[in-house]
Formats: C-alpha cells, structure tokens, sequence
C-alpha cells in the first residue's frame, strides 16, 4: 500500500496529469499534421498577432503576409547561423536556400483554430511541468533525482517550445518536425521517470521487484526500435507530404514511397516478435496480477493495435484519421515501453526509506 506525504503526494497527482496532457498534446499535433494545419497560425507564440485568432478573412491585419515573411527570414538566418554554430554548415546553407520555407499560406479558419487549440494544449501541458518541478521539492531529502530531473525538463520544454517557433518559421520544414516529436519523447520520457521513481519509493506492491536483466535488456532493445521505428515514420509521412503536393490521388501515395516505408514496416514485424518473447519473459516471471504483467499485456495490445492501422494506412489509401491513430499508438506504445523497462529493474534498494 503506498503512503506517501502530502507533498509527495501532489507531486504524484500531477505527474501523472501531465503524463496524459503529453499525450493528448502528441495526439493534438498528430490532428495538426494529418489536416495540414501546421501553418493555420503564421506566427509564433500568438496567432495573426493576436491571442484569440481570427474566425474570418476581414479580421486579419492589414499586409500581414509580407509582415510574417519578413519577421519568418530573420528568424531563420539566425537558426541557420545557429547551425553554422554547432557544425551542421550543410542544413544551415539548405535552409538559405529553400525558398519554400518562406511561401505564404492562403487563410483557413478551420486550420487556424486546429494549430491554436494544438497551442493551447500545449501551454496547458508546460503549466502542468511547471507545478511538477515545484512540486519536486518535496523529494530534495528523499529522493533528489525527482528534482533534479523535473527542472531539467522545464528546460527541456523551454527548448521544445523555441524549436516548435523554428516549426513555424521555417514553414514545417521536414527535418526540424522529425526533432520537434523526437523531444516531445524526451519530455514524455522524463515525466515517466520521475513518476517511476516517486512510485517506486513508497509503493510496497513495486517494492518486492528484485529484477529480471534478460527482460530489462530486452525491453531497452524493443524500446530502441520504437524510437527508431517513431523517426523512420516521420521520415515517410515528411516522403508522403511531397508526393500529396504533386498528386492527390492517397491510392498512389504508397506507390512511391523509398525504402524507409519497406524499413518500417519490416521493423514493426520485428518489433512484435520481440514484444511476444519479452511476454512470455514477464509473464513466467510475474505473477499475472503484477504491474509488470499488466504493462507487458498493454505493450503487446499497442503493438498489434499499431501494426493494423499501419495496415489500413497502406492498404486504404493513407486516411487521414488513420495517421493520427498511428502517431498516437506509437506514442502510448513508447511510454508503456519505457515504464515496462523501469519496472523490470531492481527496486529492492528502496526498502526501508
């Protein structure tokens, strides 16, 4: 039975509330990605310069397309010098010269309020990671590292809010994207962790874990894949967005992918066979009602769930619901991956604090 102190205990409360606000930001930007609303709100962090965006054409400012290009290239000569800066030369001298990234989008409503609410969920999420690391001081004698990494992650989101303002100015340029979800895993990552350890170090039930390397091995391999697997996707939807521009036939999308689709696919297989023997690992190991075998029964589901509507995205013409579904089952599936990994480590050491 978990006893935990009053701080501790509104730590774990919200912890566990910006867990969900992250994946409901991750499934609120996969909506913005398979509606093409990445640019509803030309500038960054208000929308058309406002913070309630507009509902119709005649309540935009007056020349506010030049306005936004002229404010999107000074922004991006200094990302390209930012680059020079840290020796990607070859991406900033891309970036210059990529007249793409400065093309003025035509006023949609719909979009624009897609990109704002996706905007509003995720300065909803940063408030929650605020209180988490201010709620953290209530583990500075027990527990340090909670501390330590909720404030990392402030800075973490910090960086992620700065490169989702790069999203937009450089005009959803693809590369930048595939970083912007990268560390949104990395953010959900943190969260997780430190909600782990916070659990970990009053829950009697998680205590009597005394281990398993083989499965712990393992499920940092299978956790290895999905992130590869989550950046060869981007990669192909970034491949889909180019032939959508030039076709909007979705029956030959597929047709014309490169061989990271093959890549892809034929990891997700992978994934699964490797998900089906680390099953079997827990479920010999732990009992069937343990957390352990709990979270490996999810991960198997996710897997499965994840291979179908890959199914449905080749099979079915690439539908638009059916992207956001993949991208939100990769994200559960990594977060149930990586709390499965920290589950099957020791956490005999906790006993007696």
């Amino acid at each position: 039975m978990s006893v935990y102190l009053p701080g501790e205990r509104r730590f774990v409360v919200i912890n566990k509330i910006t867990i969900l606000s992250l994946f409901l930001l991750i499934l609120a930007g996969g909506i913005v990605r398979s509606t093409g609303s990445g640019m509803g709100c030309p500038d960054w962090p208000k929308c058309f310069d406002q913070y309630v965006p507009p509902t119709d054409e005649s309540q935009l400012p007056q020349g506010y397309e030049q306005k936004y290009i002229d404010n999107r290239a000074k922004k991006n000569e200094r990302f390209a010098k930012t680059l020079d800066l840290f020796g990607f030369g070859k991406l900033a001298d891309e970036l210059r010269n990529d007249k793409s990234v400065l093309q003025h989008e035509e006023f949609n409503a719909a979009k624009t309020w897609t990109e704002y609410i996706n905007r509003l969920v995720g300065a909803i999420t940063g408030l929650f990671l605020l209180l988490c690391a201010v709620f953290s001081l209530a583990f500075l004698k027990s527990k340090k590292r909670i501390f330590y990494f909720s404030v990392l992650n402030l800075f973490v989101v910090l960086l992620q809010a700065w490169l989702g303002s790069i999203v937009v100015s450089t005009n959803l340029l693809a590369w930048v994207i595939t970083v912007h979800m990268l560390l949104a895993l990395v953010i959900l990552g943190i969260s997780i962790y430190t909600y782990f350890q916070a659990k970990v170090l009053r829950d009697s039930s998680l205590l009597i874990n005394r281990g398993n390397r083989s499965a712990k091995l393992l499920a940092l391999v299978v956790l290895l894949l999905i992130v590869v697997q989550v950046t060869l996707g981007t990669t192909v939807r970034e491949e889909i967005d180019v032939i959508a521009s030039s076709t909007s036939d979705r029956a030959q999308w597929i047709g014309q992918l490169s061989n990271y689709f093959n890549y892809h696919r034929d990891i997700a297989i992978g994934v699964l066979a490797l998900c089906l023997v680390m099953f079997f690992l827990v479920r010999t190991r732990y009992a069937h009602r343990s957390i352990q075998s709990k979270i490996v029964n999810l991960v198997v589901i996710l897997v499965i769930l994840q291979l179908a509507t890959g199914f449905v995205l080749s099979y079915l013409g690439v539908p638009a619901y059916a992207q956001t579904v993949h991208l939100m089952l990769a994200s559960l599936l990594f977060g149930a991956q990586y709390y499965l990994m920290l589950l099957l480590g020791k956490t005999s050491e906790y006993i007696g604090q």
